[in-house]
């Protein structure tokens, strides 16, 4: 009789996560620490955005101590280590960004296009703070520039196009003269979706890296659209065979370029009357689905692949920000697990799997033990 297969791991830090505020997050933290999470990169695009570094800060936004204290007593006082980004938006200031990084409050800054994902309102465009100072500013003081690399304001056919679209375009003529304009800024290009961004990310130095999400190493365009998958929509969008081939041979090649981020995004209500909320829900399932993502992607997780798969979901993401390293671990194992909607108070949210399936169940190929 063979053996099962078990994986033991460090515990890993979630490099992309949405956490929302009030009575969903507690739930939403859980599941986090569910699945193994050291510790977790809280994405500021809240309501309203964690737009200023400390809470004496004039303005009505959030800032990134108070976040970051609500998230605490929401129970990620059980992280070992919690990064919430400064949204970066037109009141952003240079000086903001010294006195926050001089603080050790400001570790990360975000940039998202403006209106270019749920809660990117509050975007400018990029080549603002490329002249402001802003950039010059996270550069001078180590502060980490998290993007959401898609080009913003296009046309529907440039938007998303046979020969192009706003990750490839953004990769191709953004983000080469944003390398050379700040060549020790720290970047990390979130949530990767095409094989152009992978290529762009392997060629230039290792101040700049990715993360990469599950639903885009298992998925493509063609499962979303077949029978429009709702759960599935995400942004930037699931893209093509060849682009998720780029994503499985990064994520799988050792390279410590590349680390998980899930982008986790918890929608109480996913299908609107005014269009379809943005994200997918794998909070307390992410690793299992990338374990299943290494397999599909043809690695060995009982031999040589589960090297590859210890460091991109547990070793590079850390080493890119300099968090510590975990001393304890958990284990995964080959094995089925059934799992359900997520019930959060008198909210519900349904993970991307249930979601794929029937609504209601789905079971994984991998469970945690």
């Amino acid at each position: 009789m063979s053996s099962v297969l078990r994986l033991e791991l460090p515990l890993w830090y979630d490099l992309h996560a949405h956490f929302r505020q009030g009575e969903i997050t507690p739930h939403l933290i859980k599941d986090h620490l569910r699945m193994g999470c050291a510790g977790v990169l809280a994405m500021p695009n809240t309501k309203p955005p964690v737009a200023k570094v400390f809470a004496r800060d004039a303005g009505e936004s959030w800032s990134i101590e108070g976040y970051l204290e609500d998230l605490k007593k929401a129970g990620g006082d059980a992280f070992s280590d919690i990064i919430v980004p400064l949204y970066l938006t037109a009141s952003t200031t240079p000086e903001m960004i010294a006195a926050g990084a001089r603080a050790g409050v400001l570790r990360a800054a975000k940039y998202y296009p403006p209106h270019g994902t749920t809660g990117a309102e509050f975007g400018a465009p990029l080549e603002n703070f490329m002249k402001n100072g802003v950039l010059r500013a996270l550069e001078e003081h180590g502060v980490v520039l998290c993007i959401h690399g898609e080009e913003h304001g296009l046309t529907g056919e440039k938007y998303f196009g046979r020969n192009a679209n706003a990750e490839e375009i953004f990769y191709q003529e953004r983000m080469p003269e944003l390398v050379a304009k700040f060549p020790k800024l720290k970047i990390v290009c979130e949530h990767v979706t095409t094989k152009v961004a992978v290529e762009f990310v392997r060629k230039v130095p290792g101040n700049v890296a990715a993360s990469i999400t599950p639903q885009h190493l298992i998925y493509t365009v063609g499962n979303l659209l077949q029978g429009f998958k709702y759960h599935l929509f995400c942004l930037p969008l699931i893209k093509f065979e060849e682009d998720r081939a780029a994503l499985r041979e990064a994520a799988t090649s050792g390279n410590p370029k590349f680390f998980a981020g899930t982008d986790s995004a918890p929608h109480t209500t996913k299908a609107t009357e005014c269009g379809c909320a943005a994200g997918c829900y794998t909070g307390g399932i992410a690793p299992q689905l990338y374990a299943e993502a290494f397999e599909l992607a043809g690695a060995d997780l009982g031999g040589r692949g589960a090297e590859s798969f210890r460091r991109f979901l547990c070793a590079n993401g850390p080493e890119f920000y300099g968090l510590k390293k975990p001393s304890k671990t958990f284990t995964l194992e080959k094995g089925a697990e059934e799992i359900g909607v997520l019930k959060a108070g008198a909210q519900q949210v349904v993970p991307l799997p249930v979601g794929m399936n029937d609504g209601k169940t789905a079971t994984l190929n991998w469970r945690i033990v």
